[in-house]
């Protein structure tokens, strides 16, 4: 692993004491739970560019549903609930 980067960045004042709160509770620091946040938000963002990339595989090799067919799915979806 490379060394760690210092960045820096605006932040509203309240949202820094809801990060000091939150980190005081686990007993880490602010900077632990940037991290975790940016990894999460990294890993999010990677998931969702990989399911966007499947569903345009899926368009090209003609695997898509109509839009009647995914409002009949989602009707069938909702009885279920009931």
């Amino acid at each position: 692993m490379s060394s760690p980067r210092t960045i820096s960045f605006r932040i509203a004042p309240e949202k820094v004491a809801e990060l000091d709160l939150i980190a005081k509770s686990m007993d880490r620091d602010r900077s632990y739970l940037l991290n975790e946040a940016v990894e999460s938000y990294i890993s999010e963002q990677k998931r969702f560019a990989a399911m966007v990339e499947e569903g345009r595989e899926n368009i090209r090799k003609g695997k898509s549903f109509s839009h009647e067919e995914v409002e009949r799915m989602v009707d069938e979806w909702e009885h279920k609930g009931r």
